[in-house]
């Protein structure tokens, strides 16, 4: 799903030009390299990055998570993309796995605003 999430990133550079931007090694290069936008680059999903990004996310580093993917195709490193799901939901954040997500999420007025998400009792 990489080259819809660059023509996507590319259609929203702008916008997305105003956060801190984090992506896994390969995805995060192709988005610099082709947009320029600045991203702050992590291991390789399978070597790593996708614990590295859901570490950020339960250390509160992270506020939405932009992850397409292709339910019909098997990723060799499936576990982690599913460890890496779950614990964007565990800790109540915004995530989009296809682009009509990432569309309502960049769309909605708390995406520059003042947002304070309420962390579930599980997790504190």
């Amino acid at each position: 799903m990489k080259d819809e999430l660059l023509e996507w990133v590319e259609s929203h550079r702008e916008q997305l030009a105003l956060h801190t931007l984090v992506g896994t090694g390969t995805t995060g290069k192709l988005v610099s390299d082709q947009t320029g936008l600045e991203v702050e680059r992590l291991r390789s999903g399978p070597l790593g990055g996708d614990q590295q990004i859901g570490a950020r996310i339960a250390d509160g580093n992270v506020d939405v998570l932009l992850f397409f993917w292709d339910p019909l195709e098997p990723q060799p490193h499936d576990p982690d993309i599913k460890a890496l799901l779950r614990i964007a939901v565990v800790w109540n954040i915004p995530v989009a796995c296809n682009r009509a997500t990432a569309d309502f999420i960049m769309s909605s007025p708390l995406i520059t605003g003042e947002y304070i998400r309420q962390v579930p009792s599980h997790v504190r």
